[in-house]
């Protein structure tokens, strides 16, 4: 079994930044970030698998978040800039992505291990 600790999350004014961190306790292929708004679905915010390092952006903030990796500790950062009011979230990590091919690396449902969350608000 595989632990997240996340870490980061806050609030800040529109425009602000935050910078999330997400560490699992074993070795895991991918890791993503996902946000979910009380009574919407969980959607994808980013992710990034170790082997290849190529970043996978969703919709809802691509251009302004970046996802990195450090993976010899077995940690993804999650720079996020410009944030608007829409951006207020509770923030997930997510490990371990159980398909084969990146193809739905965004879907929440084909993730094994996730994290307790941050929540994230952004204020106008």
């Amino acid at each position: 079994q595989v632990q997240l600790r996340e870490s980061g999350g806050g609030s800040v004014q529109t425009g602000g930044s935050l910078r999330l961190s997400c560490t699992a306790s074993g070795r895991v292929n991918c890791m993503a970030w996902f946000r979910q708004i009380p009574g919407k679905e969980r959607e994808g915010v980013a992710a990034i698998c170790f082997d290849s390092n190529s970043p996978f952006y969703g919709a809802p903030a691509r251009g302004r978040v970046v996802i990195s990796q450090d993976s010899a500790k077995n940690t993804v950062i999650l720079q996020m800039n410009s944030l608007r009011p829409e951006d207020t979230a509770m923030y997930y990590c997510a490990a371990e992505f159980l398909r084969f091919g990146v193809g739905h690396v965004l879907s929440p449902g084909d993730y094994r291990y996730w994290g307790q969350g941050t929540q994230v608000t952004v204020s106008s």
